[in-house]
């Protein structure tokens, strides 16, 4: 698959490129039981075991953890993100994933979780019943299974019981963090917050990070940072083509350019095929029939290609110039490695 950027980069919200520093979510994480499994749950886990033994003895019940049987209960990891200035009362989406030998969620109810930050203490509680994108059919093997069953979701599953200590007016002055630091961008950034906002407000700190000075006789950060948020400008970004070997997908960015190369392009096809000859004994001559395999191999090697491909400065002319070699997917890889290895490609190749 080869995917080309378009030629075209439109100006972008300060808002979407950029955000204010200390403004962001906060993860949380919490241990819990989910009940309620048709038999999928942990098989042997003692860590399950105990759980249940615990919760049963809050609840009055003393059992011994020896005796309770786990197939319809698993033990898992919930884990959260709490916006920015969520209020405590606010539900917030949860991931529920498996830590024992369950082989499914499905149908299961998590049980009152708290989910704990960093610093230990407890933000929000969670609990419901769980949705999986899939389903488990059947059993052993004939058995059906779509998507992964170990995980899934309860859309607003967490209820905020306190909200993360955060206050934005105590701040002394804005700072803005570009999510793509990036010299180029950071200057025009500052250039569009100065003729906005009409004065020299802003000052880039680095690559990433834009101090902007409250104005005297303002009426708050609020406003400010509204103001500063709907400016547009076009952000700026280093030149790449990102490669995905085990799929054979490239997708190029609109200034990849190369320098003037030769390729040679050739491939070799091996085939190794083995057949299996029966060989049957004569009537009443108490001999065994044997199976003999006969292996033939044969090599193939296509006409290797020489393309000079001449010096590019637009996407297209690349595409073009590689479309002349008539590479499949998986091919341009290996040609884009080899440019790139020869000093002639342009542009940072990122192999994910």
């Amino acid at each position: 698959m080869f995917l080309l950027l378009s030629g075209t980069s439109e100006a972008a919200r300060i808002k979407d490129i950029a955000f204010v520093e200390g403004v962001r979510s906060n993860q949380l994480v919490g241990y819990g039981l989910v009940v309620g499994l048709n038999g999928t749950g942990d098989k042997s886990s003692s860590a399950t075991n105990q759980s249940i033994s615990n919760m049963l003895n809050r609840m009055g019940m003393k059992i011994d953890p020896k005796n309770i049987k786990v197939k319809n209960t698993a033990s898992v990891l919930v884990t959260a993100e709490i916006p920015p200035f969520v209020k405590p009362g606010a539900r917030i989406d949860i991931l529920v994933s498996s830590i024992g030998d369950a082989s499914s969620l499905q149908g299961g109810t998590l049980i009152s979780t708290p989910l704990r930050a960093p610093d230990g203490a407890v933000y929000a509680m969670a609990q419901g019943a769980i949705a999986l994108a899939g389903f488990t059919a059947g059993k052993a093997s004939s058995s059906v299974t779509k998507n992964h069953q170990t995980a899934g979701k309860i859309p607003g599953g967490a209820i905020l019981e306190r909200e993360v200590p955060f206050a934005l007016n105590a701040q002394n002055g804005l700072v803005f963090s570009l999510r793509n630091p990036d010299f180029t961008t950071a200057a025009r950034m500052v250039d569009a917050i100065n003729k906005g906002l009409g004065y020299d407000a802003a000052t880039a700190l680095d690559a990433g990070k834009i101090k902007v000075a409250e104005p005297q006789g303002s009426k708050g950060l609020i406003e400010l940072i509204s103001a500063i948020e709907l400016l547009e400008i076009k952000a700026d970004a280093v030149t790449k083509v990102v490669v995905n070997e085990r799929t054979g997908t490239v997708v190029m960015g609109e200034n990849v350019s190369i320098s003037s190369v030769a390729i040679s392009h050739g491939d070799i096809s091996i085939e190794v095929k083995t057949q299996y000859h029966i060989s049957q004994p004569a009537p009443f001559s108490k001999g065994e029939t044997v199976v003999q395999p006969v292996e033939e191999t044969t090599v193939q090697e296509e006409r290797s290609r020489l393309i000079v491909l001449p010096e590019s400065v637009t996407l297209g002319e690349v595409v073009r110039a590689l479309n002349l070699v008539g590479v499949t997917p998986r091919d341009l890889v290996a040609i884009l490695q080899a440019i790139k290895a020869a000093g002639a490609l342009q542009a940072e190749l990122e192999i994910i």
